[in-house]
C-alpha cells in the first residue's frame, strides 16, 4: 500500500449503468481496501456488488446530490454523456473527490473536429481530413477524393457515428443520413470526412494525471456485427487483452512518445490539465501507429478485458489520479489474457429488440457483465442493444476464448446473437 490518505472501506460511487461500469465495480469489489459501493444508475448486475440508486447518469445535479447524501468519498464517472455535460467540474465545485476529466478536457471525445484539430497541432501522426458543417461541399470533397473514406459525426453518437465507406455513393448516403436526415441528431451537424487508414486497430487506454502517464494493457475491439469484421458497426461486439504483438513490438513506448505525450502537452499548453483515463484508439499502419480517435473515458468493451488484468488495487489508481499522485503507484499486472464476448439482442444495431427472458445458467465462478438488462416481476430480460459481456481469464489467449465461449453457451435469450470469432486474429499484420 501507498502513502495515500485512503479512508477504510471507502463509499465509492459510479455513474453509468452499462457493461463497462458493472466490469469497474466487480474489480472495486475485489480491494482490499472494502469499499461501500454504489451505482447511478447501475444495472440488474451490479446490486451484487453495489446499492443501485435511481439517478440518471446524465443528471449531473442529481448525481451531485446523490455523491452528498450518501457520503461518498469518490465518484468514478463511467460513460463520456456526463463526461460532457461537465460531471466533473460540477463535483468538484462541491469539493467532491472524482474520477474524470473536466468538460473542457471531454472535448477530444465529445468534437472530433476539436480532436483533429489538437492532433495537427501536437504533431500527433493522424489521418488527413477536412471539417464540413454543409452536405453539398462534403459530396463534392468525397467525390473529389474518391472510395474508401471514412464519415464521421462531429459528436457523440453511442459508438454508432463512423461510417468506413468503400464506395463513393456509399459515402453520399452516410453524409445525408447524418447531415440531411439527422440520424444522431446535433452530433451529426457537423462532420470530419477523413482519409482511409489500412492497417490492425487496438485499443491502448492510459490512467493519466499531471505527474504520471501508465499505460495499460493494449486490447482489441471487434466492432463490426458480424464474424470477419462484417455488417454495421457496433459500439463493440468483444475485446481481447492483451495484442502480444503490439507490446513484442516495443509500440507501446511509440505511442507514448509521439501520441500521448504531444497531445496532452498540447492541452497543458491551452491551460487543460487532464485527469483520469486517456482512450487512443489506433491504427497500426507500415508507418507506425496513427490515431483514429481519442475517447476520455475506458472504453467498453476494452474495459472488461483490461481491469480482469491488472494486479495492482483499481482503488489505490483512481485514487492516485483523483490527488494527481499516480506516481506514487507501482501499476502491474496479471501474465495472463481475457476474452470478453459480447451477446447482443437481435437486431442490433439498428434496431434492437428487447423485452425478452434471460436464462442465465452459468456456474458461481464465471464472470458475466449486465449492459442491457432489466428487472420486471422478479424476471431478468433484455433491454438494450448490447445485452451481456461474458468474460474469460486463462493463461493464455486460446484457454481465455474457451472459458468465454462456454459461458456464452450456458446463457440463452430469444435472438441471442454474438461473434463467434473474438480473439482469433491476433498478428498486427491481419486483417
Amino acid at each position: 500500500m501507498t502513502g495515500l490518505n485512503i479512508p477504510n472501506q471507502p463509499r465509492i460511487l459510479i455513474v453509468g449503468q452499462g457493461a463497462r461500469e458493472h466490469a469497474i465495480a466487480w474489480k472495486l469489489a475485489q480491494s482490499p481496501r472494502r469499499p461501500t459501493l454504489f451505482a447511478a444508475p447501475g444495472n440488474p448486475g451490479m446490486r451484487a456488488v453495489c446499492e443501485c440508486l435511481d439517478v440518471s447518469a446524465g443528471d449531473v445535479e442529481a448525481v451531485v446530490d446523490a455523491a452528498k447524501q450518501h457520503r461518498i468519498d469518490l465518484v468514478v464517472v463511467g460513460p463520456e454523456q456526463p463526461l460532457s455535460l461537465g460531471l466533473v467540474d460540477r463535483l468538484t465545485q462541491n469539493g467532491i473527490r472524482c474520477f474524470g476529466p473536466s468538460q473542457q478536457a471531454a472535448e477530444l471525445e465529445t468534437s472530433k473536429a476539436f480532436a483533429k484539430a489538437l492532433m495537427k497541432d501536437a504533431k500527433v501522426p493522424t489521418a488527413s481530413y477536412e471539417v464540413f458543417t454543409d452536405a453539398k461541399a462534403a459530396q463534392e470533397y468525397v467525390k473529389r477524393c474518391g472510395a474508401p473514406i471514412v464519415i464521421k459525426a462531429d459528436g457523440l453518437a453511442a459508438g454508432k457515428g463512423v461510417v468506413v465507406a468503400q464506395t463513393v455513393s456509399e459515402a453520399e448516403s452516410a453524409i445525408d443520413d447524418m447531415m440531411l436526415e439527422k440520424r444522431f441528431g446535433d452530433a451529426g451537424a457537423k462532420l470530419v470526412v477523413e482519409s482511409f487508414l489500412e492497417g490492425t486497430e487496438v485499443s491502448l487506454m492510459f490512467f493519466v494525471d499531471d505527474s504520471a502517464v501508465v499505460p495499460m494493457l493494449p486490447a482489441r475491439d471487434h466492432k463490426p456485427v458480424y464474424d470477419a469484421d462484417r455488417g454495421p458497426n457496433t459500439g463493440g461486439m468483444g475485446a481481447f487483452a492483451p495484442v502480444s504483438s503490439f507490446l513484442e513490438a516495443g509500440l507501446t513506448e511509440v505511442v507514448e512518445s509521439t501520441i500521448v505525450h504531444p497531445a496532452l502537452n498540447t492541452l497543458k499548453e491551452r491551460g487543460i490539465h487532464y485527469r483520469g483515463v486517456l482512450y487512443a484508439g489506433l491504427m497500426i499502419t507500415a508507418n507506425g501507429p496513427y490515431v483514429v480517435e481519442f475517447n476520455v473515458r475506458f472504453g467498453d468493451p476494452e474495459t472488461e478485458v483490461v481491469l480482469p488484468l491488472l494486479k495492482t488495487d483499481l482503488l489505490e489508481v483512481l485514487w492516485a489520479v483523483s490527488e494527481n499522485r499516480l506516481s506514487d503507484v507501482s501499476v502491474q499486472w496479471h501474465d495472463q489474457a481475457a476474452v470478453c464476448v459480447v451477446l447482443a439482442a437481435p437486431g442490433y444495431p439498428e434496431n434492437p429488440q428487447t423485452g425478452s427472458e434471460i436464462t442465465l445458467s452459468t456456474g458461481e465462478s464465471d464472470v458475466v457483465f449486465h449492459a442491457g438488462t432489466a428487472s420486471r416481476e422478479g424476471r431478468l430480460v433484455t433491454a438494450g442493444g448490447r445485452v451481456l459481456t461474458v468474460l474469460g481469464q486463462a493463461a493464455d489467449l486460446s484457454k481465455a476464448r474457451g472459458v468465454a465461449y462456454g459461458i456464452v453457451n450456458q446463457i440463452y435469450f430469444d435472438g441471442k446473437h454474438f461473434r463467434t470469432d473474438i480473439g482469433l486474429r491476433t498478428d498486427l499484420k491481419q486483417q
